[in-house]
């Protein structure tokens, strides 16, 4: 994991509306809510490795966002990215957003073979 990677693509600000979005307000500081998001020991209580493509993190802004990459356990085996983003609350605590957000399954899809080569033509 990377201390300062910034997401890879280039709407990672960009909530959309097919986006899930949770948002909690905890009583705990943000750097205990940031360890259990990010070091795989706590975080493997409530998002096991299993449900993740790998353990690693995709990105990271130290302190203020993570996002891991998520596969279905059944088929169609659908990917997603599950982004928790980690702010200080007005109480004193932590607010963290939780957002899910379905990866471009049309870059996976096979491409048309209708124009692999030279055009042929009837004599």
């Amino acid at each position: 994991m990377s201390d300062a990677v910034k997401p890879d693509h280039p709407d990672a600000d960009l909530v959309l509306e097919t986006d899930l979005v949770l948002e909690y307000d905890l009583d705990a500081a943000p750097a205990k809510v940031w360890r259990a998001v990010t070091i795989p020991a706590l975080r493997e209580r409530w998002l096991p490795d299993s449900d993740l493509v790998g353990a690693e993190p995709e990105s990271s802004i130290v302190g203020e966002e993570v996002r891991y990459r998520l596969r279905d356990s059944e088929p169609p085996f659908r990917e997603s990215y599950v982004i928790f983003r980690i702010e200080p609350n007005e109480a004193g605590g932590t607010r963290v957003r939780i957002i899910q957000q379905a990866c471009d399954d049309r870059a996976k899809l096979p491409q048309a073979a209708n124009a692999n080569c030279c055009l042929m033509r009837a004599a």
